[in-house]
């Protein structure tokens, strides 16, 4: 199979990146919004992930933490990719649509209209050591530029302000066309036959910092520990959200299109 190309999210300086600054008047406080109740909320795993230097995060300052309490910033890559078996001028037509598909492949998440192409997105509940935070997130999907790539970016939710963090989120995708031969080209003859004569790779990369103001009796803690337990919940929400919205993706496209869609026999 081809290797897929990817745009670099930072070639576009319009999308975000973490502050160089500090955030005044959040209190980190542990309450919950009620809406979110049927949500689990997810403990930090043994699994560790670490920055891999996608985004720099910013430095201690001099703040007055008597007045203004330092964001604690965690950060990680990933990257995946899902099939569709169709062209990809049809992948690309059902994708633009996205008021068509978006908010019903985001459940059990709760996903409200903003604006043209923007998103209010409830994720669910995450913490660790008794304190949690509610996840919750503005994202626009951008129509595809001029070559062909899908940005996704934080955007402001209108009259919310996040309970003590902030997100930045930095996603770009691009649809790659393979025959099936290529495709499948390790697969049984029979299985093989199943196809199309046309397959559209969907693969994406994601660049995510998320800033978080904890209260005084987590910041006492070691910092390592603090980053490896935050970077560790990160990696659990990144692959949690991966997996349930690219199989619903790829389900509602299949199913909206009558298309078939074969279960692949074995990795290749």
């Amino acid at each position: 199979m081809s290797n897929y190309q990817f745009i670099n999210c930072r070639e576009f300086p319009n999308l975000p990146h973490p502050p160089d600054r500090s955030a005044s008047s959040i209190t980190g406080e542990q309450t919950m919004k009620q809406d979110s109740a049927e949500y689990p909320t997810v403990e930090t795993s043994e699994e560790i992930c670490y920055p891999d230097g996608s985004f720099q995060l910013p430095s201690s300052g001099g703040a007055d933490v008597a007045e203004e309490v330092e964001l604690i910033w965690f950060s990680t890559h990933f990257e995946d990719s899902m099939e569709m078996y169709a062209d990809a001028a049809t992948v690309a037509q059902h994708l633009n649509n996205h008021k068509s598909w978006f908010s019903q492949c985001a459940l059990p998440m709760k996903a409200e209209p903003i604006g043209e192409n923007g998103y209010d997105l409830l994720i669910g509940r995450f913490g660790a050591f008794g304190y949690r935070v509610e996840a919750r997130i503005g994202l626009e999907l951008l129509p595809p530029d001029a070559r062909g790539t899908y940005l996704i970016k934080t955007i402001p939710i209108p009259n919310y302000t996040p309970p003590g963090y902030e997100v930045n989120f930095c996603s770009a995708m691009n649809l790659v066309e393979v025959s099936a031969e290529e495709f499948a080209k390790n697969w049984q003859g029979a299985d093989r036959s199943q196809l199309p004569p046309l397959i559209t790779i969907a693969g994406w990369k994601l660049d995510l910092a998320v800033g978080v103001s904890f209260p005084k009796f987590i910041r006492s803690m070691s910092e390592s520990l603090i980053k490896k337990t935050g970077e560790g919940i990160l990696e659990t929400i990144i692959k949690q959200v991966n997996r349930r919205l690219t199989y619903k993706t790829q389900l509602v496209f299949h199913e909206n299109l009558d298309i078939p869609f074969p279960k692949k026999p074995h990795k290749h």
